[in-house]
């Protein structure tokens, strides 16, 4: 295996329906941008409320691409 370097950044993803959701659109939607996405891991899972309601799901994710620069 070559020597690689990877770099990580922190994503938030949102969903009205659930946590799994949300993490799925931030790792969606990151890929469109990113090239050689390797690893997700969630660190933070936290709700938008409006007058004791859930308005969103939010999932924090970092996430490591392969760096190329």
């Amino acid at each position: 295996m070559a020597d690689s370097v990877y770099k990580v950044i922190e994503i938030v993803g949102t969903s009205k329906d659930s946590w799994e959701k949300a993490a799925k659109v931030a790792v969606d939607r990151a890929a469109k941008s990113l090239r050689d996405l390797r690893v997700a891991e969630v660190v933070q899972l936290d709700m938008q409320m409006n007058n004791g309601k859930i308005e969103a799901y939010r999932a924090k994710l970092k996430v490591s691409f392969k760096y190329e620069g």
